[in-house]
């Protein structure tokens, strides 16, 4: 889903295609942004026109005619002056308008779009996360997309409008006087030879320059998420050089594309500029023999030589740009089919069930469940075993026996290979995704709070939780007085990932939002393995209070918060060794009986 560019996308026009069915419901700004591109193509070599009717036909007449003439075309060409201000206003408001719409129209396909591709990702299963870095997600969903807008801004149809825009100049010019087009145009092959080399070397420079900005955000993302272990490590200075080469990529990248554009456009002012010379040489060369032959032609020239000067500016104006801007396109098409890849991704969580109960007894059964993140790589294997509803059962192991993956499976944050999972004999893929996990509660044992206040982190913002509920959770727990003494109360910032908070204060947080949200099933995942005695005995009493009643499972490595367990499931390597209470087990004196040995005589030997 996140593979790095290195090809060209050359005019996909089933993927512009696709971009365009994003602006469908626009359809109307759209054909307008086309009506507009046309009339400023219309209006681009009028002005030229009528300079060369002012020379022509005005100023001569008044420079050789008698006073009243002089006075009459004085008159004209004052008339004439305020008609091209009026026509230079105009065209002023055209492309004002023009660009408006266009950024406009970007701007909003770029927010339907962005939509689309967040709702997606929420909907992506969770191996899609543990493949992908999360910087790259955050490019496509940000930088890419914002790509996508210049498709629009200074892509496709501002191309489309100086492509016309040339073609009604290249016209004029031709309809006005062929010979002295193609003399004043003989530079132009130059152009278009750097122009082509411009857009090669621009276009290499900015696959260069996204993959840059992926791979920085990536980099940037997971290791300030994970500074405290580059900190406690000491890898300060290797990380910070890692950065250092990240970074020097994305600035080479840069420069090429500056130096590029620092050659062309030099070059473009020096083929006007040529283009501009032979122009007037070829009329100043042969003005004489035209005007002997022909003197009405010889007058005309002069005209002519002052509408082709702005009509080579009009003309060679879009040239300078429109190279870039098909770079831009071509890198707006690039950027969408990254975006489309995400859109297209068919690793989803799977939703199509329906079953969605007014209440959840808690039976659960695991029926020959097998299981693998990747390939036929299994971390569970044919696991069977069944839960009653108010029951509360343990699952003991050690780390990567398979634990936390069973809990991820209740859950459908996977989906499993072989086998079935039912909760009240129902199977989970029935069930609606929704209603499913409102009726099983999760609490992990890394907590994620986000930025914001107590409330909003218990309540996840849901307005059908009043404080008042908040308040009569957090006293069952014996959280209530620990949170008015924060600053500011239940409206205390936690800051980014509960990082102004304890571990354990993080942990009885969840335990108020899993409370709050009433669950039928209730899952603890090593809720208890990182904190401290006085921590942990406030998390037991809380954890007490969170079971009673509903149907619980309990992942723990400290066997001595267990013992009140219904049922212990002992785990090793993706299979069920033993399953029965604690006296049951201690009585059989074989897997759980060691791992039990093992924290409380160290002289026991790792079964």
């Amino acid at each position: 889903m996140a593979g790095k560019s290195t090809g060209k996308i050359i005019f996909d026009f089933s993927l512009l295609k696709r971009v365009f069915q994003y602006a469908r419901p626009y359809k109307a700004k759209f054909i307008l942004s086309v009506i507009m591109a046309i009339l400023l193509a219309v209006v681009s070599p009028v002005r030229p026109w009528l300079i060369q009717v002012t020379i022509n036909d005005y100023v001569h007449q008044g420079v050789t005619g008698d006073a009243a003439v002089k006075i009459s075309m004085e008159q004209v060409i004052i008339w004439i002056t305020i008609i091209q201000i009026g026509l230079l206003l105009l065209e002023t408001a055209f492309r004002f308008y023009f660009s408006y719409l266009t950024a406009w129209l970007g701007q909003t396909v770029v927010k339907d779009l962005r939509v689309n591709v967040y709702r997606k990702i929420l909907r992506l299963n969770l191996s899609q996360f543990d493949t992908t870095p999360i910087g790259t997600l955050t490019t496509r969903t940000i930088n890419d997309i914002e790509a996508i807008n210049d498709i629009f801004s200074d892509g496709l149809i501002p191309i489309i409008a100086d492509l016309l825009s040339i073609i009604a100049v290249l016209v004029f010019m031709f309809a006005v006087d062929w010979r002295l087009t193609l003399i004043s145009l003989a530079s132009f092959p130059i152009l278009l030879v750097a122009t082509w080399l411009f857009k090669e070397s621009v276009n290499k420079s900015f696959i260069r320059v996204r993959n840059a900005v992926a791979h920085l955000n990536a980099f940037v993302q997971e290791h300030i998420t994970g500074m405290a272990i580059v900190q406690a490590f000491a890898a300060e200075d290797k990380e910070f050089n890692k950065f250092k080469t990240i970074n020097k990529e994305h600035r080479n990248a840069n420069i090429n594309a500056i130096f590029a554009y620092s050659v062309f456009f030099p070059v473009v002012e020096i083929v006007l500029a040529v283009g501009t010379g032979l122009m007037v040489w070829w009329a100043a060369t042969h003005a004489l023999d035209i005007y002997k032959v022909d003197e009405e032609a010889g007058r005309l020239l002069i005209g002519k030589m002052f509408s082709f000067f702005l009509c080579l500016n009009l003309l060679f104006r879009p040239l300078r740009v429109i190279a870039d801007k098909f770079n831009v396109l071509q890198m707006g098409m690039v950027a969408s089919d990254r975006v489309f890849k995400v859109l297209d991704n068919e690793d989803v969580i799977k939703t199509e069930g329906s079953y969605e109960p007014a209440l959840v007894k808690g039976k659960i059964s695991f029926e020959n469940v097998s299981f693998a993140y990747v390939g036929d790589r299994y971390v569970l294997k044919d696991i069977s075993f069944n839960v009653n509803p108010g029951d509360t059962i343990a699952i003991v192991g050690h780390t990567g026996s398979g634990k936390t993956s069973i809990i991820s499976l209740l859950n459908r944050l996977y989906h499993i290979q072989h086998g079935a999972i039912k909760i009240d004999d129902v199977k989970i893929e029935e069930y609606k995704l929704e209603a499913l996990r409102k009726s099983v509660g999760v609490v992990l044992q890394d907590v994620f709070l986000f930025s914001g206040s107590v409330m909003d982190n218990i309540t996840l913002r849901n307005p059908a939780i009043s404080k008042e509920q908040v308040i009569a959770a957090a006293k069952m727990i014996d959280m209530h007085d620990f949170i008015m003494q924060l600053p500011g109360g239940y409206d205390y910032n936690v800051m980014e990932r509960g990082g102004s908070l304890s571990l354990g204060q993080r942990q009885l947080l969840s335990f108020i939002r899993a409370l709050l949200y009433n669950p039928s099933i209730l899952i603890l995942d090593e809720a208890t393995s990182s904190v401290d005695t006085e921590s942990e005995l406030l998390i037991q009493r809380a954890i007490d209070k969170l079971i009673a009643g509903r149907t619980s499972i309990v992942i723990a490595h400290r066997l001595s918060t267990i013992r009140k367990a219904s049922k212990i499931i002992v785990l090793d390597k993706g299979e069920i060794k033993e399953m029965g209470t604690h006296d049951e087990l201690i009585a059989r004196q074989g897997f759980y009986y060691k791992l039990h040995q093992m924290q409380f005589d160290k002289h026991i030997p790792v079964p």
